[in-house]
């Protein structure tokens, strides 16, 4: 069942909920940030309407700054103006930035410990007709390897709204894992938001019916909502098991995941990303350690994307509904 503490969007699982890329709400709150702090700067590489960064453009234009296909230019760019207490932030697509850039962000911005909010747009399979080449599987594992610097993944575009105005007021640098395609806006105003803090969205249902089968799914960004509509049709069967929205990859919510990993049999990590490297891989490092538990890994299995539309690519790749569905009862009946 939907957690009742947590605020959700009143038209959830209905034919008239929202659709919104979570670069969209990331675009409106950039300019509601830059409202309320006038060291905010702006740096794109020649997708500035691609990343919705076009709106930050229009309404402070003498804070923007336009750096053409230099991705790595503008990271140093964007370095310096940190040094001068100026809040930079830069984007472009994933495989660029962080994908080009890398190593500026790493030495210039990381190694330095300059605060700086980088943007990855058009990130996972979602990206579709664009194909490999600029669908990016690997930018978790890039930049959560690196010190001072935090990595957020929002689940849908009202969450991408708030993650940058907290990352505005972070005391570290973040980066913000968005995507191009439209998905369900199943959060509200009020639902609650914080860095370095997760969010269970579905709870087990235990009654004389239906009893908990001790599988919690921790997922992140576009999968989420594909998440939540697996655990209600799998409710109707008889099988109840737990959502949580796993968007603080780095810190974690350390908390939650004991909590739930003792709660649980199984744990499922879903991700639009290697796993190698991802999101699973950080929950697992950190469990094996303090609660070891039996961890299923759903994700991008070694391999590159490729082009197609983005829910065709989303069933071919095993991360849908209905394979989630399935995942969740070969671990039940794994001799079925």
């Amino acid at each position: 069942m939907l957690n009742p503490d947590f605020n959700f969007s009143p038209k959830i699982f209905t034919s008239g909920i929202e659709l919104k890329a979570s670069r969209d709400g990331f675009g409106e709150g950039l300019v509601l940030a830059g409202e309320k702090n006038k060291n905010i700067v702006v740096l794109c590489a020649d997708v500035t309407e691609s990343i919705r960064m076009h709106h930050f453009k229009n309404r402070f234009p003498e804070r923007f700054i336009e750096l053409g296909i230099a991705e790595q230019n503008m990271a140093g760019v964007a370095a310096g103006l940190a040094a001068t207490g100026k809040i930079p932030v830069f984007g472009s697509y994933a495989v660029f930035s962080p994908g080009r850039n890398w190593e500026q962000i790493r030495t210039s911005i990381c190694h330095n410990k300059q605060k700086a909010i980088i943007i990855g747009s058009h990130t996972g399979l979602n990206v579709g007709p664009d194909g490999a080449s600029h669908q990016a599987l690997e930018d978790i594992a890039l930049m959560r390897a690196l010190p001072n610097m935090s990595v957020m993944v929002p689940a849908d575009a009202l969450e991408a709204r708030k993650a940058i105005l907290a990352a505005i007021d972070y005391p570290g640098s973040v980066y913000l894992r968005l995507a191009r395609e439209k998905s369900p806006v199943f959060t509200s105003e009020e639902s609650s938001f914080a860095i370095e803090k997760s969010s269970v969205l579905w709870l087990p249902k235990e009654d004389e019916k239906i009893k908990y089968s001790g599988i919690a799914i921790f997922v992140s960004g576009f999968l989420v909502y594909k998440a939540l509509e697996a655990a209600k049709e799998l409710e109707k069967e008889g099988i109840s098991i737990a959502v949580i929205n796993n968007s603080a990859i780095k810190p974690l919510d350390k908390d939650l995941i004991l909590e739930w990993a003792k709660k649980s049999k199984v744990i499922i990590t879903l991700e639009e990303h290697q796993i190698a490297g991802g999101m699973g891989s950080t929950i697992a490092e950190f469990l094996s350690e303090n609660y070891p538990i039996l961890i299923h890994f759903m994700g991008i299995n070694d391999t590159f994307g490729e082009s197609g539309e983005a829910e065709e690519l989303i069933e071919k790749y095993g991360l849908g509904k209905e394979a989630i569905k399935q995942t969740v009862k070969q671990i039940l009946n794994p001799k079925s």
